[in-house]
């Protein structure tokens, strides 16, 4: 807060904490901005206020960003078992967009668990979405080439993902910044659902969702990539499939897993042309005779 206690410049564009009702049960969600809906979720073991920051950058840019916390995840009631998948995940989405009022194009994006999510969202229910934004994305399911083959995430030893977990979520950079947040919302989502915790990063880990992105592709449906480049958790291999499915490249930027979060000015400056992008082609749709300035 500035002096006459009024909100700075940031604060001004921070979510509002709300919540909704979901398929019958309880959802948390920020809120901030307004214009084209921008639908943000987060990673496996995170919360929608650990992006508060990063999401902040993205309200200035003129959308109306909504940002739920996932089933499971602080705030917002589990799925029921026979729907805790990823399809199960995007059947919520679309049910969460319904709730909130989200009745037009929208755009979609998602870090880490929550850009598989997105990924599905698309594929599923994507009929209006009009931008596809991931960010260190599971769904690229390859860990690396060997000789002649390919080794997929799901071949990844699980003591090799414990023992690098720490390095590989927020690398060097990044390691002072992050890491305390990543490791309190991650104690807290254990202690809240032990069970639904795992049974989601078993998910993330056994996630090929290079079908729906060539099929997105096929669409016509703009998907921007970043990606951090000191991601081990999600290596280099998985981001050249999901380059490969969608057909160009991505942007990379210096950063490891959680770089958006220790960055925040960063992730603003790439989304504010990414973003800048999608209103100019959908300011053209709606309005086709407006002049352009």
């Amino acid at each position: 807060m500035n002096p006459k206690g009024s909100p700075g410049p940031e604060q001004r564009w921070w979510l509002e904490w709300k919540t909704t009702t979901v398929e019958g049960r309880r959802a948390a969600y920020g809120e901030a901005g307004r214009g084209t809906p921008f639908v943000f979720l987060h990673g496996w073991g995170l919360r929608d206020r650990t992006y508060q920051r990063a999401l902040s950058r993205l309200a200035r840019l003129g959308v109306r960003v909504l940002a739920p916390s996932l089933p499971g995840f602080e705030g917002t009631e589990a799925l029921p078992h026979d729907v805790f998948d990823l399809p199960g995940f995007a059947d919520w989405v679309a049910a969460f967009m319904a709730a909130v009022g989200v009745d037009g194009g929208f755009y979609l994006g998602g870090h880490s668990f929550g850009g598989g999510v997105a990924i599905q969202t698309a594929h599923d229910h994507g009929e209006r979405c009009e931008l596809l934004v991931l960010v260190n994305s599971i769904g690229g399911a390859v860990w690396k080439h060997g000789e002649g083959d390919v080794q997929y995430l799901t071949d990844r030893p699980l003591w090799d993902w414990g023992i690098h977990f720490p390095q590989d979520v927020t690398g060097r950079r990044e390691r002072w910044v992050v890491a305390p947040v990543v490791v309190q919302d991650a104690l807290r989502n254990i202690v809240r659902d032990p069970v639904g915790f795992w049974r989601v990063g078993s998910i993330a880990r056994h996630a090929n969702l290079l079908p729906e992105l060539a099929r997105l592709r096929a669409r016509g449906l703009p998907i921007a990539v970043l990606w951090g480049n000191e991601d081990a958790i999600l290596p280099a291999a998985s981001l050249d499939a999901i380059v490969t499915a969608i057909g160009h490249e991505a942007h990379v930027v210096e950063g490891a897993h959680t770089w958006l979060l220790a960055d925040p000015d960063r992730f603003g400056e790439v989304m504010t042309n990414i973003v800048g992008v999608a209103e100019r082609a959908r300011r053209e749709r709606l309005w086709p005779e407006a002049p352009t300035t």
